[in-house]
Parts: structure tokens; C-alpha cells; sequence
């Protein structure tokens, strides 16, 4: 669970129910037609924009934002100092009983490539296509959100122009005003508040963790490689610490 998220989303929204009850009630700010304008009109949007199956699996792509799976590179380090030595000593067969037990689909597919004796330059290219269309999912879902985050302000001013039209409709009758003004501000603060509270901090967030897991990648490919050429479990240990900004090296090593 990532804390930052969950502290974020209950520090804003806390702090804006706050201020809210300060003033009044919490009903007054409740209005189902104000939803289901921005709510409805986001998600329609998005459909326009993206393939249907993009935005179904945007549910996915948020979760993400919460959970993370992405192994310390520190971790990282030690295993393939573990794997360099064990290589050297028994040879890049020996790693093949140890396969099983890795949880990374990556990092045992380049593994596996590894002990079936694939050239490293091989073995580069199809780990490297493997990060790059990795990249290009996290791209899209990171789109998906990104384009609700845009539309949800877009359908709170169209809501705010409804209310103003049947305000303006009735103006005959004065009971009516306050209802249509209650959908033509709420609709405004329902996309303003999705739009800036929820789907833009998550956009950048999943960009976050998505050159977070292509560094990952990227390392487990440097020492993929290192291991296929037989290198010195120290020479792996040092290009890998180089992946990592220099305060984080002393804990690697």
C-alpha cells in the first residue's frame, strides 16, 4: 500500500469537508444531477477518446496508484551477486534450478534466456523490446487518466451552463433559482474537485512509478547481461550501484 497516496487523497478531501462544515452542512454540497453530469460526461468522453477495453482497465491503472510491487534495487543487487557467484563457481547451469523461485516475470525470462545459451546481444533485444512496450501501457493508462482529468472540468463548466439556462428559464418563478444555481456552481466544484483532487496527482503518479519500474527493468537487463558474459560478481555489483543515485549506493553495497 502506498502511503503517499492515501495520505494525499485523505489530507485534500479531508481538509475540503472540513471547510465545508465549518460553513454549514455537508447535504448542501450533495447534488445527485451535478454527478451524474460530470461523472457521466467524463466517462462518455473518455469512451470517444479511447478504445472501450483502455477505459474498462483504467481501473487496474488506478490501482496502481495505491500498490505497489516494485522490488528494492538493493534487493536487485543481491541477487544477481548471489546468481554471479553461483554462476562462476557451477556455471550458468546451476541457475536453472533457482528459475522457479523467482517471482518477476522479467527477471526469469532473462534468466531462462540466459541458461538456454541465447547470445547476450540476443538475449538484449528481446529484453529491451519487453521494457519498451512496457513503457507504451504505462503510457496509455497513465492517457486514460490523464484525459478524465481534463474532461471533468470541461463537464462542470457544461453543467454550470445547464443551471444557468433553466435558472435563466425561470426566472418568473423564484422558487426555482436556487436549484438550478445549486447544479450550475456544484457541477463546476464536482469537476474541479475530480479533476485537480483525484485524476491529475494520479497521472503523475502512475508516470512516476512507471519510470520507477523501467529503472528496475533496466537494471535487471545490465545484469542479465553481466551474468551471461560470466562477469565478476563485484564488476555486476558496481554497474548496477550505478543505476541508483549515489545516497542510495552505500545501502547496495
Amino acid at each position: 500500500m502506498d502511503l503517499g497516496t492515501v495520505i494525499g487523497l485523505v489530507l485534500a478531501f479531508g481538509l475540503v469537508v472540513s471547510a465545508i462544515l465549518t460553513g454549514g452542512s455537508l447535504l448542501v454540497f450533495i447534488s445527485v444531477p451535478s454527478a451524474l453530469i460530470v461523472l457521466g460526461g467524463t466517462v462518455g468522453a473518455t469512451l470517444v477518446n479511447y478504445p472501450m477495453g483502455y477505459v474498462i482497465g483504467v481501473v487496474g491503472v488506478i490501482k496502481n496508484t495505491f500498490f505497489s510491487s516494485i522490488e528494492s534495487p538493493a534487493v536487485i543487487i543481491e541477487k544477481f551477486k548471489d546468481y554471479a557467484n553461483r554462476a562462476r563457481r557451477e556455471g550458468i547451469l546451476s541457475l536453472e534450478p533457482l528459475i522457479k523461485e523467482i517471482d518477476d516475470d522479467y527477471m526469469r525470462k532473462g534468466l531462462q534466456l540466459t541458461v538456454d545459451g541465447l547470445e547476450p546481444q540476443v538475449i538484449q533485444e528481446i529484453l529491451e523490446t519487453e521494457i519498451s512496450y512496457l513503457e507504451e501501457r504505462h503510457e496509455v493508462g497513465a492517457g486514460v487518466v490523464a484525459v478524465m482529468g481534463t474532461m471533468a472540468p470541461a463537464m462542470g463548466m457544461i453543467g454550470t451552463v445547464i443551471g444557468l439556462v433553466q435558472m435563466l428559464q425561470t426566472m418568473s418563478d423564484p422558487s426555482t433559482i436556487g436549484p438550478a444555481m445549486a447544479v450550475a456552481l456544484l457541477t463546476t466544484l464536482y469537476g474541479a474537485i475530480l479533476a485537480n483532487l483525484v485524476f491529475n496527482p494520479m497521472t503523475g503518479k502512475l508516470k512516476a512509478r512507471s519510470k520507477e519500474e523501467v529503472l528496475i527493468r533496466e537494471m535487471i537487463l545490465e545484469g542479465i547481461l553481466a551474468s551471461s558474459k560470466g562477469e565478476n560478481p563485484r564488476i555486476i555489483e558496481e554497474k548496477l550501484n550505478s543505476f541508483l543515485p549515489p545516497k542510495d549506493r552505500a545501502a547496495s553495497d
